[in-house]
């Protein structure tokens, strides 16, 4: 999936969660919103309420793959929840830190330097604003959900990563 060129780096702004986030209680996981409901990404698409439902059903999160940078050689863990809530679209994984890359995407990650979420998916209905050209999805078939650099939604955060034994750190301490 090619995002076109890069933003120049000053030009990107970065919001955060204010919550603090929630102890997890093994290594190699994480957790954060992969997509959020009604925010414009740098694409123009714009996820509707509900448009996950359908595809969750029947794949249900062992169906939805954990990839790095969307690559389908790169699995690099399993998902183990992933809920439509009010929000968007909450999901929490686990890395396999069996796999050499997701140990070192888990180093980054509890460094900060690594907190991209970005969804992979089949459009199954949309509308387009012929104005804008922002094109609102109302329901996708999810097939994967990357971490990543760069997400296409800047908002779609890691919000915690296990670090140490019995403690979870901010993604962006």
């Amino acid at each position: 999936m090619s995002l076109g060129p890069l933003p120049h780096p000053f030009a990107c702004e970065s919001k955060f969660l204010a919550q603090p986030p929630r102890p997890l209680p093994r290594d190699g996981l994480f957790e954060g919103y992969a997509s959020l409901f009604r925010v414009v990404d740098l694409g123009k698409d714009l996820v509707e309420p509900g448009a996950f439902r359908d595809s969750l059903v029947r794949r249900g999160p062992a169906g939805v793959k954990l990839l790095w940078q969307h690559d389908p050689a790169e699995p690099i863990g399993r998902w183990l929840s992933l809920v439509e809530d009010r929000r968007g679209l909450f999901v929490r994984g686990q890395l396999s830190l069996a796999v050499a890359r997701a140990r070192e995407i888990h180093a980054l990650m509890r460094e900060g330097a690594v907190d991209g979420l970005s969804i992979g998916f089949r459009c199954e209905r949309a509308r387009t604003e012929p104005r804008s050209g922002l094109r609102r999805l109302e329901r996708v078939d999810l097939w994967e959900i990357s971490l990543v650099t760069f997400p296409m939604l800047p908002q779609a955060r890691v919000s915690a990563v296990k670090a140490l034994p019995g403690a979870a750190i901010p993604a962006h301490a």
